[in-house]
C-alpha cells in the first residue's frame, strides 16, 4: 500500500513538474530546441558588454530554457541566481514590445545593457530597432512593461 501511494506521488510530482514547465516557456523566446537567445551567453552581455556565442558544453536548463555559456565561469555566474541575467520580455525583442506588443524574433547581437537590464533588438539590413529604442527609450519602455505584463497575464 505504502508503496502505491509513492509511486502515485512521484508520478503526481513529475506531471506537476511537466506542467509547470511548459507554462514557464509559454511566452520565452526559444527556438525548436528550447534554447534562448539563439545560444548566446546571457552572461557575457552584463560582464564583457559583448554578444558572445555560449557552447554545448556550458548548458544549463532554467525554466524550460536551454541556456549556453561561453566559460565554466560564466555557467556557475548564472547558477548563483539567473534572475540577473535573464533577459526583459522573455527575450524578445524590446522595441517591438513597446511599440505593438507584439512578440518579434531577435538578433542576439543586437542588444542593450542598462543597469540591471538586457535589452535585446530585432535588426536586420534597413531596420536596427536598437536605434529606434535609443531615441525613446524612456517611453517605449514604460509600453514595453505594460505591454509585457498583458501578455504574461493570461
Amino acid at each position: 500500500m505504502m508503496k502505491k501511494y509513492f509511486l502515485l506521488l512521484f508520478f503526481f510530482s513529475v506531471f506537476i513538474q511537466d506542467i509547470y514547465s511548459q507554462s514557464n516557456t509559454t511566452h520565452l523566446n526559444l527556438n525548436s530546441k528550447n534554447i534562448a537567445v539563439d545560444g548566446y551567453d546571457l552572461v557575457s552581455y552584463f560582464e564583457e558588454n559583448k554578444a558572445v556565442p555560449g557552447k554545448k558544453n556550458f548548458k544549463y536548463t532554467f525554466e524550460g530554457g536551454n541556456y549556453y555559456f561561453a566559460s565554466e565561469k560564466h555557467l556557475n555566474n548564472f547558477k548563483k541566481s539567473p534572475q540577473n541575467y535573464l533577459p526583459s520580455f522573455g527575450g524578445w525583442c524590446a522595441y517591438a514590445m513597446g511599440k505593438t506588443g507584439e512578440k518579434v524574433k531577435i538578433d542576439p547581437k543586437s542588444f542593450i545593457v542598462n543597469g540591471n537590464e538586457l535589452y535585446l533588438f530585432y535588426d536586420s539590413m534597413f531596420n536596427d530597432t536598437r536605434e529606434k529604442w535609443n531615441n525613446s527609450s524612456v517611453n517605449l519602455e514604460q509600453k514595453a512593461k505594460i505591454n509585457w505584463k498583458k501578455l504574461t497575464s493570461d
